[in-house]
């Protein structure tokens, strides 16, 4: 391995997350790799309006180290606010690439609209709906959500709204359960894990 990549640091105080920095540059360094300075950056979540700003900085030996207001990890995007609305704009246009990138399946009126379903629910799902099991969703951004999955859905089959078919109908054709029933399901079962969690632990508090 030449490199690595996609490393987040999380602590509730500045100084936690200056000492997890030091200790995990010590043991880069003592693997062989190097820390870029130009790569790091941090970031002060604000989970409360009562929650005052930070003044200290964070560092690197001295070298003071960016702060941003957003950041990409793992393909979602984290605001120090926590909204979610960058991060669903960005979803769904994975979801369109995706959808997109499988135009001789889905876009194919020969091909069977159950099998386009399965295809549909192996490659554009989950990237439309990667890391929800972790969003503060409003229900206007669920009515987003499934006003594009039902958009993609709609081409799949051929019809448009001015052919006035119910979704429910359109969905029971390709096999697809609805975008609020699966965005529930990965809610439930990331609880479920987070319930598993010792006591102690972070998340789980």
């Amino acid at each position: 391995m030449l490199f690595t990549d996609d490393i987040v640091l999380i602590d509730e105080s500045r100084e936690g997350v200056n000492a997890k920095l030091e200790r995990w540059r010590d043991t880069l360094e003592a693997e062989g790799f190097r820390l870029s300075r130009l790569k790091t950056e941090y970031s002060h979540c604000r989970f409360s309006a009562d929650e005052g700003d930070i003044a200290s900085k964070v560092a690197i030996k001295g070298a003071i180290i960016p702060r941003v207001g957003r950041f990409r990890y793992l393909g979602s995007i984290l605001h120090h606010g926590g909204e979610i609305d960058e991060n669903i704009n960005h979803r769904i246009k994975v979801g369109w690439q995706k959808w997109k990138n499988a135009p001789g399946i889905l876009g194919d009126r020969r091909i069977p609209l159950r099998l386009k379903g399965k295809v549909y629910r192996m490659i554009v799902r989950p990237a439309l709906l990667y890391g929800v099991e972790c969003w503060p969703i409003k229900k206007l951004q669920v009515q987003r959500m499934k006003v594009a999955e039902m958009r993609m859905i709609r081409w799949m089959c051929g019809h448009t709204r001015l052919d006035k078919i119910r979704n429910e109908v359109i969905r029971s054709k390709i096999g697809v359960a609805a975008t609020e029933d699966k965005m529930r399901e990965a809610r439930l079962r990331w609880f479920g894990t987070i319930r598993r969690r010792p006591m102690d632990a972070p998340v789980r508090r």
